[in-house]
C-alpha cells in the first residue's frame, strides 16, 4: 500500500486539500504535520470565487458560504473620514454562481477541511516530522520522526511538499527561493468591538505611508485589523503588543475595540521557487510561492497547485496515464505563481510607498478615481476576474489544445445560467467530460458511451453565446474543470487524437 501512497508533508490549507482531492479519486495519502494541534490563528481571509467553483467538487461550497461572509462593499477612509463606497456584492455578475468575495478566515477553514476528510477515512498523523527524503527513482523513501520520538523509514510513491516558506521538501530539492522581504512589519489583530467601520463591509484608510484595513467577520462586531508599522517600533516587532499600535486604527476608522481575540506581527516575503517539482517530489502553496497579502491571493493559489497536482497524480498511479503527465504540474503553475508575485508586489509598493507624490495619490487621486472606475462595467469586471482567479488559464500548457471564438483549450469553462440549467452543476465529478452547447450527433455520442467519458448536453441559449460558449461546438474537460480541448466539429476522432498523443485514457474504459 506504501508504495502507492501519497506522502503529504503539512497541514494546512493546501495540504489538506490534496488531501480530499485525492481522497476522492481513490489515491491513498498519508497526511503529516509537525505541530500537535490544528492552528487556531491565521492571516489569510479570502475565498475567492475560483475556489468556491473547484469546492463543488467536494461539495464544500455551500458550507463555505455558510460559515463565512459575504462582503457587501469596499470602502475608503481619508483624514479620518469616510471618503468613498464601492459596492462589491455582486461585482461579477454574469461571471460566475459567486459574484463577490467570500471572508472565511484560515483557521476555520482547516477545520472544515479537517472535517471533510475525516468523513473520508482521511486523518492527520500530528506531531510527526519530516526529517529527510531521498528520490529512489521509483519511489521516495522519507525518515519521519513520530510524536512518541520513533523514527521511521516510509516508502511512497510521490512526496508533496505543503510545508511553509520554510520548507524542509524545498530545501532538499535545492530548488531556491529567489525573491526579497519587504521591509514594512504587518501586524493583525481579530478584535471584538463596534464603530461605523465594523458594519460587515471593508474599510481601507488610505492616510500617508501606512497601510490599514477592517476586514469583516462572520458574526457581529467582529472584524480583523491588518496595518503596517514603519516608525521605529518596527525594529523590534516581536516587542510589540496591540496596544502600541492600535491608536491609528481607533482614531482614523473610529474602531471601538471591546476585546482582542489575537495579535501578531509579521514580515511578508515575495518569492517564487525555481522549480515546483523534481523527481517524485513536488512543491505546493507557501513552499513554492509567497507573495503580499495585496488581494487575498495566497491560500487561494496553494488550494489551486493542489487541485491542479491531485488529478494528474491519481492519473498516473492508476495508470491511466504516463509519469510525464506530472511534468505539466510545474508547467501550468509556475507562470501563474511568477505574474501573481509580480502583481500583488506592484500593488503593495502603491499601497505603501513614502513620500508627497505617494501620498496625494493615495488620498486625493484614489478616493475620487477609484469608486468612479469600478462604477465602469468593463473596468468592474477586469477586477474580478483578475482577483477572484476566473482568468487563471493553461493556454501554453501540452495539455491544452484548440480554440473556438475566444474560448480556448486550457481556459476555465465558461460558466452561464440559461434556462435554470447552470452548467458548472455537471462539474461536481472529478472526471474527464465533454460538453456540447447544442445538439451532440449521434456518432460523438456512442463515442463517449463507448469509452465511458460522461457527455453533457444543453439546449443552446443566448447566455451560452454571451459567455463565449459556440453552438454545437466539442469541449472536452480535464478532471480540474479547465478546459483541454475546444472543436468546432464534433469529430469523435479529434478525441481520440487528443488522448493517444499524449496517452491518456480519458474514460473509465480508456480511449
Amino acid at each position: 500500500m506504501s508504495a502507492r501512497t501519497v506522502l503529504i508533508v503539512g497541514a494546512g490549507p493546501t495540504g489538506l486539500t490534496l488531501a480530499a482531492w485525492l481522497a476522492h479519486q481513490g489515491v491513498h495519502a498519508r497526511i503529516i504535520d509537525r505541530t500537535a494541534e490544528p492552528g487556531t490563528t491565521s492571516r489569510a481571509l479570502a475565498v475567492q470565487a475560483r475556489t468556491l467553483e473547484l469546492y463543488l467538487q467536494l461539495g464544500i461550497t455551500n458550507t463555505v458560504l455558510a460559515r463565512g461572509h459575504k462582503v457587501p462593499a469596499v470602502n475608503l477612509w481619508v483624514r479620518g473620514a469616510h471618503a468613498a463606497r464601492m459596492p462589491f456584492e455582486a461585482i461579477g455578475a454574469g461571471l460566475t454562481r459567486y459574484p463577490f468575495l467570500e471572508i472565511f478566515p484560515q483557521d476555520e477553514h482547516e477545520r472544515l477541511l479537517l472535517e471533510h476528510l475525516a468523513a473520508l477515512g482521511v486523518r492527520v498523523e500530528r506531531g510527526t516530522e519530516l526529517k529527510d527524503f531521498t528520490d529512489q527513482g521509483e519511489s521516495i523513501h522519507a525518515r519521519l520522526l513520530g510524536p512518541d520520538g520513533r523514527e521511521e523509514t516510509f516508502e511512497a510513491a510521490y512526496l508533496a511538499g505543503c510545508d511553509g516558506a520554510r520548507s524542509l521538501v524545498r530545501e532538499t530539492l535545492g530548488t531556491g527561493f529567489p525573491g526579497g522581504t519587504y521591509r514594512q512589519v504587518f501586524y493583525v489583530a481579530d478584535i471584538d468591538g463596534g464603530g461605523p467601520a465594523l458594519d460587515g463591509e471593508l474599510h481601507i484608510d488610505l492616510e500617508e505611508a501606512d497601510f490599514l484595513a477592517v476586514f469583516p467577520l462572520a458574526g457581529a462586531g467582529r472584524a480583523r485589523l491588518i496595518g503596517t508599522v514603519r516608525d521605529e517600533r518596527a525594529e523590534h516587532p516581536e516587542q510589540l503588543r496591540f496596544e502600541d499600535v492600535s491608536a491609528r486604527a481607533m482614531h482614523n476608522l473610529k474602531v471601538r475595540v471591546e476585546r482582542v481575540n489575537w495579535f501578531s506581527t509579521y514580515r511578508v516575503h515575495h518569492r517564487v521557487t525555481e522549480h515546483f517539482g523534481k523527481g517524485r517530489a513536488f512543491l505546493l502553496g507557501d513552499a513554492a510561492h509567497i507573495h503580499s497579502p495585496a488581494g487575498g491571493q495566497g491560500m487561494n493559489t496553494g488550494i489551486g497547485d493542489a487541485v491542479n497536482l491531485a488529478w494528474k497524480l491519481a492519473a498516473v498511479l492508476q495508470g491511466r496515464a504516463p509519469p510525464r503527465l506530472l511534468d505539466s504540474y510545474e508547467a501550468e503553475r509556475i507562470p501563474f505563481a511568477r505574474r501573481l508575485v509580480a502583481t500583488t508586489d506592484r500593488i503593495f509598493t502603491f499601497a505603501t510607498a513614502e513620500g508627497a507624490i505617494a501620498d496625494f495619490m493615495r488620498t486625493r487621486v484614489a478616493p475620487l478615481l477609484m469608486p468612479r472606475a469600478v462604477a465602469l462595467a468593463p473596468v468592474r469586471e477586469f477586477l474580478f476576474r483578475t482577483v477572484s482567479q476566473i482568468t487563471v488559464n493553461y493556454r501554453g500548457s501540452p495539455l491544452s489544445a484548440g480554440a473556438v471564438g475566444r474560448v480556448h483549450g486550457g481556459d476555465r469553462l465558461p460558466w452561464a445560467l440559461a434556462g435554470g440549467s447552470d452548467n458548472y452543476t455537471a462539474l461536481a465529478a472529478i472526471s474527464w467530460q465533454v460538453h456540447v452547447y447544442g445538439t451532440a450527433r449521434e456518432a460523438l455520442t456512442l463515442w463517449c458511451q463507448k469509452h465511458g467519458v460522461p457527455l453533457h448536453v444543453f439546449p443552446f441559449a443566448p447566455e451560452h453565446a454571451a459567455a463565449g460558449l459556440t453552438r454545437d461546438a466539442l469541449y472536452l474537460l480535464r478532471p480540474d474543470t479547465y478546459l483541454a480541448l475546444a472543436e468546432a466539429s464534433q469529430d469523435p476522432a479529434v478525441l481520440e487524437r487528443y488522448g493517444s498523443e499524449r496517452a491518456l485514457r480519458l474514460g473509465a474504459q480508456g480511449a
